[in-house]
């Protein structure tokens, strides 16, 4: 069942974090759905521009319909991950989405606002609730590239300004996470100062944590060992997820996680079966694989087990 974004969030709220997850294929799609309905958990599949133009949009948004009727208990929202101002209107034209992100974050603090308003005023009228982003996060995810010399951590004294102003309905907020698989060097870790600063000028604001991929070791010794060439990969440590989430962040984005997890099946398929052709043997294992690594995030997050629960509040 896709439910509102904002629902979502007003269950979570202090509590645990709802896991954003990014698909772009139907062995993701199909682990994504088993991972959760095996962990009892409300999630939110995220889809990105690049998703979007991968196939196509019309396919891709078919196959989640497609889900949502062979996995009928699942309770998700549907949110356009890092999006500019036209595709957040065609996705919310489309009547599909739950929620849309307006990235306007490389704008002035002026000019941000005022692209967020448009866009939320835009998604309001028809019952769409908006993410928007202040500060900048490092690194690189499809289109979005900073470098980390331009990183900047989201100013707490901004950010009630912003919101009042831009009207968005939550918030993803700089706190020293990055984009991809090389997160952190040395003992750097999240800015919880920053996250407690926003919660207190803003209480009960939904707070977003992009960034957020743990980048799992053991996955990347296994990338590594059959072939890959992935030096210095680190992620962000998941005591600090499971923290931030009662601290505030309701929402985390998770997508270079799933991406090795992906990169570590297939490569070790074809290694130990170089004869082998078929592409579902490996597309078997990684939909198995995957619906294991979201069980194990959701417990970290805290949403595993919170199915019932979400399931009486929306309806009460």
């Amino acid at each position: 069942m896709i439910v509102s974004t904002q629902k979502l969030f007003d269950h979570a709220y202090g509590k645990y974090a709802v896991g954003a997850y990014n698909i772009n294929n139907a062995e993701q799609i199909m682990g994504l759905f088993r991972g959760n309905m095996d962990s009892k958990a409300p999630f939110i599949i995220q889809l990105s521009k690049g998703a979007r133009s991968y196939t196509d949009t019309r396919l891709l948004e078919a196959m989640i319909r497609a889900a949502d009727q062979i996995f009928p208990d699942a309770i998700f929202a549907v949110h356009l991950d890092h999006g500019d101002e036209k595709t957040c209107y065609d996705c919310i034209d489309s009547g599909f989405y739950s929620s849309v992100m307006i990235d306007a974050s490389h704008e002035s603090f002026d000019e941000n606002i005022a692209a967020t308003r448009r866009v939320v005023d835009r998604a309001h009228a028809k019952g769409i609730s908006v993410e928007a982003e202040l500060g900048k996060l490092g690194g690189v995810e499809e289109h979005v590239s900073v470098d980390e010399a331009d990183a900047k951590l989201t100013d707490p004294k901004q950010v009630k300004e912003f919101v009042e102003r831009s009207g968005c309905d939550s918030l993803a907020c700089a706190i020293g996470t990055s984009h991809g698989a090389y997160k952190f060097s040395g003992g750097q870790g999240l800015h919880f100062d920053v996250i407690e600063q926003i919660a207190r000028l803003m209480p009960r604001f939904p707070l977003v944590m992009h960034g957020s991929s743990s980048v799992p070791q053991d996955e990347v010794t296994r990338i590594n060992a059959a072939g890959g060439k992935l030096k210095g990969a680190k992620g962000v440590d998941e005591a600090q997820i499971t923290k931030a989430s009662t601290m505030g962040v309701t929402k985390v984005n998770i997508d270079t996680d799933g991406r090795l997890v992906w990169c570590r099946v297939h490569r070790e398929c074809f290694r130990d079966d170089p004869e082998n052709f078929d592409l579902r043997p490996a597309g078997k294992v990684f939909m198995a694989e995957y619906a294991k690594y979201i069980v194990h995030k959701n417990k970290v997050l805290g949403s595993a087990g919170q199915l019932d629960s979400v399931r009486a509040f929306i309806n009460k």
